[in-house]
């Protein structure tokens, strides 16, 4: 009798496991937090058996399709995603505020009341609420020594359709030239790409793609991180007339946060439920064209949110 294949969620679950049990005990650099740490760790979702959106805790998928559709735009401001209620961002746009505002440089104002001005002007939007070339700016818009801009994702599917047997379909938004001590003074990108290059694929007619993540929060980022690459790993498959294959996440340093171990300890005792199925739009055809409503999740059916606190990191 053959065996019945296990969930593949349990590999999220039992990383989690791993890490609790062998981690390193390590502190992050600008809060002091505790954390347990391991390194060099692989998942593998085979995205014609569903969505890998995880069961054992509700995960925010709103947030992660204006997210990666804010990628997909090029943009750095969190205006786009404050204006659409996503405010996974705002952390790090109100962190160069507030050092500002300690400086006596600017008006005092909570993150709330912040937020709200980047939502009410476009002036101090434009401002306060850029996070320098973060992801989107590097996919889309690479600043070149010359003074181009490398649309990588452009060329990336220009290459999947005309030359799929190929290898060299790598998109990367690590530039040394805006990260940490590397850049220029002021010039530096708020948070250094965690998630900092992917690699596209192409085998029997399916897409699949790698990502390599040199920083992975575990319980927070990573159920993030998961389903943006599987959809964004769907979205080119479908510009490119191919099905979707596998999404492969690599981890470099993968951790817990000790204000999640309890978090941590509720969610793998719980156990998955099937996945749900995405759908997209299918006259949608060009990478520039999707919307927010150009995505459809069916059969969704998770435990409970467990929610956490989120650990701002970056800066040296």
């Amino acid at each position: 009798m053959t065996p019945t294949p296990q969930h593949p969620e349990y590999q999220y679950l039992n990383l989690l496991k791993d890490i609790l049990k062998t981690g390193s005990v390590k502190h992050e650099f600008n809060t002091g937090i505790e954390l347990k740490s391991v390194f060099g760790r692989q998942m593998r979702f085979d995205l014609s058996q569903g969505f890998p959106l995880l069961t054992t805790k509700k995960v925010f998928l709103k947030g992660i399709i204006h997210e990666l559709l804010w990628f997909l735009k090029g943009d750095s401001n969190i205006k786009y995603l404050v204006d659409n209620g996503i405010h996974i961002w705002d952390d790090w746009a109100y962190k160069g505020y507030k050092k500002t505002m300690t400086e006596g440089k600017v008006p005092e104002m909570t993150q709330e009341e912040f937020i709200q001005k980047i939502k009410d002007g476009d002036e101090f939007a434009a401002k306060w609420g850029e996070l320098g070339p973060v992801y989107g700016r590097q996919w889309r818009r690479w600043q070149t020594s010359d003074g181009r801009e490398i649309d990588q994702l452009t060329w990336a599917i220009q290459k999947l359709k005309s030359h799929p047997d190929r290898k060299h379909c790598i998109i990367s938004a690590w530039n040394p030239e805006f990260i940490y001590e590397m850049a220029s003074p002021g010039k530096s990108m708020a948070l250094p790409p965690c998630h900092t290059l992917f690699h596209f694929n192409v085998a029997k007619g399916k897409l699949s793609c790698q990502l390599y993540q040199r920083s992975a929060d575990m319980f927070l980022g990573v159920p993030f991180n998961i389903a943006s690459y599987a959809l964004l790993t769907m979205i080119v498959a479908h510009v490119c007339s191919y099905e979707p294959g596998d999404f492969v996440h690599t981890f470099g340093d993968v951790h817990i946060y000790s204000n999640h171990y309890e978090q941590v300890q509720e969610q793998i005792k719980r156990t998955p439920r099937p996945f749900p199925k995405m759908i997209l739009n299918p006259k949608v055809r060009s990478i520039d064209e999707f919307s927010f409503e150009d995505f459809t999740l069916e059969g969704y059916d998770p435990h409970p949110s467990i929610k956490g606190e989120i650990t701002v990191v970056g800066g040296f």
